[in-house]
């Protein structure tokens, strides 16, 4: 299916990490004819996943940008329109997350961390992008969340907090500017074998303990992540606005 997203043009935050989901969004929208910003606060990783689009024969530029900054996301955004014009798609997948702990033995740095990171983040990068898809009366911003921020999660309370958090903000934005043909849904992936999980130190065996609890046996992939960002960027899902779609192998099942 063709999706018409040939010539758009996407930010993807935190497309640096060769094993994130970021840089599976970044390539299935490359795949589906995006032109992409790839924005991560690792550079060098952000330009082998640039490299790896222009091998695909769409342009790409790699940008250093800390997202819990809002003048260094402002610059991100000055570049990405300097270089192409137009902004058409903002992906929030940029993450990070304090080690595990129970709440009480957590410091204020780690829920600044938490906080900072994956929810200031998500309001920084949309801040900067929405005037100008307001001006063009069209956008597309899809937020990465995450289960935990539907369930809850004992060993990360912060963290979940921040990602129900954007739940909340992606349907308040949702109803805020439909009106001017500016969509935001959120996606909510199921475990996978990312950068997020080695940063946030879990132990060895998680991956291979959790997939035991999914239905569909297996853990989430970033082709699994590119493929409904994909979709939600595209014109065809132009009923779905401020949803939340879990991906995940059947984890949240009603």
């Amino acid at each position: 299916m063709d999706l018409g997203l040939k010539n758009k043009v996407a930010i993807v935050t935190g497309s640096g990490s060769q094993i994130g989901f970021g840089k599976g969004i970044a390539l299935a929208l490359a795949a589906e004819g995006c032109d992409l910003v790839i924005a991560d606060l690792n550079l060098e990783g952000a330009k082998k996943t640039a490299a790896e689009i222009v091998a695909l024969k769409h342009q790409a530029i790699a940008v250093k940008v800390d997202i819990s900054k809002l003048p260094e996301v402002n610059d991100m955004v000055k570049i990405s329109l300097d270089k192409f014009g137009k902004v058409d798609i903002l992906v929030n997948n940029a993450g990070t997350s304090a080690k595990p702990k129970p709440f009480l033995e957590m410091t204020e740095a780690e829920w600044d961390l938490d906080i900072n990171v994956n929810l200031r983040g998500v309001l920084n990068c949309t801040k900067a992008i929405l005037p100008h898809m307001i001006s063009r009366k069209y956008g597309k911003v899809i937020s990465i969340s995450s289960g935990v921020g539907v369930t809850g999660m004992p060993m990360e309370p912060v963290y979940a907090a921040a990602k129900a958090g954007i739940i909340a903000f992606t349907k308040s934005m949702a109803k805020a500017m439909i009106s001017q043909g500016i969509y935001f849904n959120n996606v909510a992936p199921g475990v996978g074998d990312t950068g997020l999980l080695r940063i946030s130190q879990m132990p060895p065996d998680f991956i291979e303990r959790v997939v035991k609890t999914v239905p569909l046996g297996r853990a989430t992939t970033p082709q699994d992540i590119g493929n409904i960002i994909a979709y939600l960027a595209s014109d065809i899902s132009s009923d779905i606005v401020g949803q939340t779609f879990s991906v995940d192998g059947g984890v949240l099942m009603l």
